[in-house]
């Protein structure tokens, strides 16, 4: 019999807001979180806008002098860590007032993902080798810059002492890393793991390089709260995102023992690989579909279980009707009457962030009551013929739900959710 694993806290930065609670209160509204990029000039692009993370100050999460040290994607996987370990209540005053973990720290792990890495530091770093050589170039350009520097800074800053994993497959890492979370639980290696996904890139390199492969909204710079705009037929592409959403998973054991509230069962996951192309989907959505398969079998249900289902929802004309393709695929008859969305439509497309924030808003969706809306959806694409719920979120129970993940290299990866009892 599986180890039953549950959520117990959550973090949340995000274009649409830096706790839980201003997420959920935007996904509500319909709130785009997407306007002109103000982290560099953008003099010279065809694409000028993008969902940045507004507002955020690390040092409410996070010592200066800590902080100093990291690149964006780290601080903002820290400052959600600590938002979720408050919420779990896993955190004690340490020395020097550091919140530390009260939880037994070598059983503690972490499973975090990230795509890219800090792109702002390499692209400075690159930069400035360029223009004046290597010994101009930041000394932390290394530690900095790779991918799971926010998986060991977080070991450092709560004192978890168990497996610090960091899971990179493209857009699906998030989920992906979630995924992988589950399994340290079930297999007894750990008792808790803090998971989900981060990622920062909103850099000159990132927005050029997107930009040259035509994946990125240019039409409607004139009106960014519009550009991103899933399942419609007068899509563009996607816009860039970031930010940063992460989970608490306990055992269920060790969370009843402990006294804690348990905000949802994490009841299934499920991957796997197109075999097709290196950017594409199979545009049959049978890997996909797959893998929506594999998640419902591993958590026991039935499509027909599923009362939400998060879409990747990317807003380019391939991903849209292939996850259409995929959906049916997957959940048959029944996929006409699931309620689907797409948060993208309001953070942007926020990679490896995009898993965790998504996994959030299932588990919002759940405990508040209601869909969480596609907006911008005005004219729907006749190939994307679902329940989209469009414009406005709507009030509904939820007994459980899905989030979809698609990574470039044909990664594919599927989480279920439901109501604890």
């Amino acid at each position: 019999m599986k180890t039953r694993v549950v959520i117990t806290g959550m973090g949340a930065i995000s274009p649409i807001g830096n706790s839980v609670a201003e997420f959920s209160a935007a996904l509500r509204a319909g709130k785009s979180g997407i306007g002109a990029i103000t982290q560099f000039d953008t003099t010279g692009f065809d694409v000028t806008i993008a969902g940045e993370v507004k507002g955020f100050d690390p040092s409410l999460w996070i010592e200066k002098k800590d902080a100093r040290k990291m690149a964006r994607f780290v601080q903002f996987a820290a400052a959600a860590t600590a938002q979720a370990l408050e919420q779990a209540g896993l955190l004690k005053d340490g020395e020097a007032g550091k919140r530390v973990l009260n939880n037994n720290v070598e059983r503690t792990g972490i499973s975090l993902g990230n795509g890219i890495g800090g792109f702002e530091v390499t692209s400075e770093s690159f930069r400035k080798l360029f223009d004046v050589g290597p010994k101009r170039m930041l000394p932390l350009t290394i530690p900095m810059m790779i991918p799971n520097e926010a998986a060991g800074n977080i070991s450092m800053l709560f004192g978890s002492k168990g497996p610090a994993y960091t899971q990179v497959t493209a857009c699906a890492s998030g989920t992906d890393a979630l995924g992988q979370a589950l399994d340290l639980i079930r297999s007894g290696r750990c008792d808790v793991v803090i998971s989900g996904g981060t990622e920062a890139c909103i850099v000159p390199f990132a927005v050029g390089g997107f930009q040259m492969l035509k994946a990125l909204s240019s039409k409607r710079c004139h009106e960014p709260e519009k550009a991103s705009r899933p399942f419609d037929a007068d899509r563009d592409g996607f816009v860039l995102g970031e930010g940063a959403g992460i989970l608490v998973l306990e055992s269920e054991e060790h969370a009843k023992a402990r006294g804690a509230k348990i905000l949802a069962e994490f009841a299934g996951y499920g991957v796997s690989a197109d075999a097709y192309h290196i950017t594409a989907p199979d545009p049959s959505g049978e890997g996909g579909g797959r893998a929506i398969k594999l998640a419902l079998e591993d958590a026991g249900m039935k499509g027909e279980d599923i009362h939400y289902y998060n879409a990747h929802g990317t807003s380019t004309e391939i991903n849209d009707p292939t996850e259409t393709k995929m959906i049916k695929y997957a959940f048959g008859d029944y996929a006409h009457k699931l309620k689907i969305s797409s948060i993208k439509s309001m953070t942007g497309h926020c990679f490896a962030g995009s898993g965790g924030l998504e996994a959030i808003s299932c588990i919002l969706a759940i405990n508040e009551g209601f869909f969480p809306p596609t907006i911008n959806l005005e004219n729907p694409d006749p190939e994307c013929d679902l329940d989209y719920v469009p414009q406005k979120a709507q009030e509904g129970r939820i007994e459980a739900a899905a989030s979809g993940s698609l990574g470039f290299g044909g990664h594919n990866g599927v989480v279920v959710f439901r109501r604890y009892s």
